[in-house]
């Protein structure tokens, strides 16, 4: 085995000097919130994806809960969604009352299988959040079919996405509403971050409202004067601030740099270990090209744990994603039991992450596949 001088995490921002000057000028600027760069950013990122509308909140996981809201969502709705996702996916739907149902996955995309979607369907299902789990996108045609069928709204998770292609498009557009992450593992950062995409005016006031407050302008504050506000729901402060915005207008210059990069890393991995025996490697959907946030394989006739440990003996930053949601005890206390999305628990106990982000090193790629292939002696 191969040890690396530094370790190596499996993600990690990209940040260079001119990302570090924007933030300064900003901070030279009137404005550190609620300033000119917030909306520049919310119109680049529509632009890029197509959609009408964005709207920025200070993290991915505000704005699921924000999606939530303008989809009107309560208690006793239904919200179908996949197990294989960070906790947030199904979490968003609890924070508005909302019951989680999981659909299991398909077992070579590890995204929602649309088929275990439709059996879930009951006259309380509400919406359907499908997760675009490592950059892959969901199967959306089969996903928004099912929506219009039964008249649900589709919250797609594309935490994992942007920059990903559907079918000729940016992943973006294809559902309701889609959230973006700019956590810094992401594809672009804005150190903590997320967004709403939407074509939907009306959920885009919705949005607006509900991350500052509830409150707005009304045509009764007109009347008493410029200082006049209402509160007209019950919001919260999601904001994110200009210095955020700043970073993200920076790194939006960047994506499909960054994008690329990942994809290259991604043929590097797959060209290596295809035909390696114990290894199973990442499939995409016919038509979609995955904007590669991870890089996961399956493991056959060997232990995780072992091949875990070891890499990170080598300072190797493998990892594991995700645990199923309905597994953490939060879930259990409810109700949920294993054995409920068999092909979900199946490839989670295979899976492993290995490390994918911009500007990693030939050197450092061809230590990980070379220990991979030792540890499968």
């Amino acid at each position: 085995m191969i040890k690396l001088n530094q370790f190596l995490t499996y993600g990690r921002q990209s940040i260079e000097e001119d990302d570090i000057q924007v933030v300064l000028e900003t901070l030279r600027s009137p404005y550190l919130t609620q300033g000119p760069k917030i909306q520049q950013f919310e119109q680049a990122i529509a632009n890029y994806v197509g959609a009408h509308y964005a709207v920025a909140f200070c993290n991915g996981t505000a704005a699921l809960h924000a999606a939530c809201y303008a989809a009107g969502i309560n208690e006793g709705d239904e919200v179908i969604t996949s197990p294989i996702t960070f906790a947030a996916s199904a979490n968003c739907v609890r924070y508005v009352g909302g019951t989680v149902v999981f659909a299991d996955i398909d077992a070579k995309t590890y995204n929602i299988n649309p088929e275990e979607v439709r059996k879930k369907i009951t006259p309380n299902t509400k919406a359907i959040i499908p997760v675009d789990f490592t950059g892959q996108p969901a199967d959306m045609d089969a996903i928004m079919d099912i929506a219009h069928e039964h008249n649900l709204v589709v919250i797609e998770d594309g935490a994992h996405s942007l920059g990903a292609d559907y079918k000729g498009k940016k992943i973006g557009t294809q559902a309701h509403m889609t959230m973006f992450s700019f956590h810094p593992v992401k594809p672009i950062t804005t150190a903590e971050g997320g967004i709403i995409v939407t074509n939907n005016e009306e959920y885009y006031r919705k949005l607006q409202l509900f991350r500052s407050h509830g409150i707005e302008q009304t045509e009764f504050s007109v009347n008493q004067g410029g200082w006049y506000y209402e509160m007209t729901d019950l919001g919260y402060n999601y904001r994110m601030t200009d210095l955020q915005a700043a970073l993200g207008l920076s790194q939006m210059n960047k994506i499909d740099t960054f994008i690329q990069q990942r994809r290259e890393i991604a043929t590097f991995y797959t060209e290596a270990l295809q035909d390696l025996e114990g290894i199973i490697v990442p499939q995409q959907l016919k038509g979609t090209n995955s904007g590669w946030h991870l890089y996961m394989l399956q493991l056959e006739g060997i232990s995780r744990k072992f091949v875990f440990e070891q890499m990170r003996l080598s300072n190797i930053g493998v990892h594991v994603h995700y645990i199923p949601v309905y597994w953490h005890p939060y879930y259990r206390k409810m109700g949920y039991e294993r054995g409920l999305c068999p092909n979900a628990e199946k490839w989670y106990e295979k899976a492993l992450t290995l490390p994918i982000h911009p500007n990693m090193t030939v050197e450092e790629l061809s230590i990980i596949v070379s220990n991979i292939k030792e540890l499968l002696k």
